[in-house]
């Protein structure tokens, strides 16, 4: 079992565009949608849900208000200004301690100082994950609350999910669409892959964000491809772009033209592949038999 995750350094290259066609032209595999923060591989691929399942990556406080003396001490010692408190100004006396659950940053050092055991220290729903089918297959893909942390951890429990169907189904691939940028969520997504394929684009940003995420992949130690997206808008950075990652030991896998037919795809809930069969198409194709021989 091979493991590809297709990442980028910045949103709105493309990377999930390369994926869904991916997903149409790969054979025997799974699809794990990792861009947690933002998850749109369903938009194309319509994935008939079949489980979820609550998702709780840490722990959050809550004043249990029928225990509370309102003696304050969490108030004093929270250092993330999530204690609020309101007082009635005719009696001084009257103090309400809340809790906001947005700004708790679930550490529970409210709860071990609180003397009467009035603060609940809980598990957190952070979001939810789904296996699914569809018409390419299985896929694990998960949407994480608004304002929610430990994306991280969810991207880890989607791939896990997916391997273990690959395992179970002995499928050969599991297919990664990963976060963009470079933070905690792509470390867990590219973290003992097989080989990375990042989608860059022809701007100056492009240009920067790929070699950041170069210096990640290099780091980690994983062989890296590179697919530059809509080369044609901008041929002259593309030849910058290509001479970067030679310099940085990475293969170009190739070069995507801008076409109106991906959104049009797009808008038909289909992979540019399923939608069109010349042009980008070609390329797009042409891109897949690359990672594939370098997969296997």
């Amino acid at each position: 079992m091979k493991e590809l995750v297709v990442i980028s350094g910045k949103g709105g290259t493309g990377k999930t565009s390369i994926v869904a066609s991916f997903a149409a032209l790969a054979k025997n595999k799974v699809m794990a949608d990792c861009d947690v923060d933002a998850a749109d591989l369903h938009l194309v691929l319509e994935p008939e849900v079949e489980y979820t399942e609550n998702f709780s990556g840490g722990k959050r406080a809550r004043i249990l208000s029928q225990k509370c003396k309102h003696c304050g001490k969490c108030y004093e010692v929270c250092q993330f200004d999530a204690v609020k408190w309101s007082a009635d100004l005719d009696e001084v006396a009257s103090v309400d301690y809340q809790i906001d659950p947005i700004s708790c940053d679930g550490c529970g050092v409210c709860a071990r100082v609180c003397p009467k055991d009035a603060i609940a220290f809980e598990p957190a729903i952070n979001g939810q994950w789904y296996r699914s089918h569809t018409r390419h297959g299985p896929m694990v893909h998960a949407k994480l609350g608004i304002a929610e942390e430990n994306s991280g951890k969810l991207v880890s429990l989607v791939r896990n999910h997916a391997k273990k169907i690959a395992e179970e189904q002995q499928l050969d691939l599991v297919l990664i669409d990963g976060s963009p940028g470079i933070g905690c969520p792509v470390i867990a997504s590219i973290t003992g892959t097989d080989l990375v394929l990042v989608v860059t684009e022809p701007t100056q940003s492009g240009k920067h964000d790929l070699e950041r995420v170069m210096k990640l992949t290099r780091h980690f130690g994983i062989r890296t491809l590179v697919c530059i997206n809509k080369w044609d808008l901008n041929p002259e950075v593309t030849s910058e772009i290509e001479a970067l990652a030679h310099e940085q030991s990475a293969t170009i896998a190739g070069k995507v033209r801008y076409d109106n037919a991906i959104t049009e795809a797009q808008i038909r809930k289909l992979s540019v592949v399923e939608y069109s069969k010349n042009g980008v198409s070609e390329e797009i194709k042409s891109l897949w038999k690359e990672v594939f021989r370098a997969l296997y």
